[in-house]
Order: structure tokens, then C-alpha cells, then sequence
């Protein structure tokens, strides 16, 4: 019965049944999904600006290099750490 319907027959019966049923609160969704866009594009300018000032707050190479302690450990016999004079 539905062997004969593709992909563009689904797409076509959705927009139908769309027009009938939902014509009402298509402005609404429209709405809705300009202002969540507009939120959307706000906060990733936000992030970025961020991101910049986080950047430009920093020294070079202070924020992504760790250095290690100078003294040097060894561990004796008894498996205990101790630090060189």
C-alpha cells in the first residue's frame, strides 16, 4: 500500500497536513525560533568576547605552562621520599 511513496510524497503530505492543522501557531513558532537564534548568536559573542579578554588578561605562556619544583626527590631504601640540600 505504501510501497510507492518516497521520500518526497512524506514531505509533501507533512506540509499539507501542516497547512490544515497548524496554520494558526505557525507565527508563533517562527517567533520563537527567531528569538531563540538571536539568544543563541548573543551568547556565542559572548563567549568569544570572553575568550579574547580571558587572553589578553594573561602573560604569555603563564596560563598553559606548569613548571615542576626544582628540588630533586629520590627515594631511599625504606621507600620513604626525601628532598636533596
Amino acid at each position: 500500500m505504501l510501497q510507492g511513496l518516497t521520500g518526497w510524497h512524506f514531505l509533501i503530505i507533512l506540509a499539507v497536513i501542516l497547512l490544515l492543522f497548524g496554520a494558526a501557531k505557525l507565527p508563533a513558532l517562527a517567533k520563537s525560533m527567531g528569538q531563540s537564534a538571536r539568544v543563541f548568536k548573543g551568547e556565542m559573542k559572548a563567549m568569544k568576547d570572553d575568550d579574547t579578554s580571558k587572553a589578553d588578561a594573561t602573560p604569555a605562556g603563564t596560563a598553559s605552562s606548569v613548571e615542576a619544583p626544582s628540588a630533586e626527590v629520590r627515594t631511599d631504601a625504606g621507600g620513604t621520599a626525601e628532598s636533596k640540600p
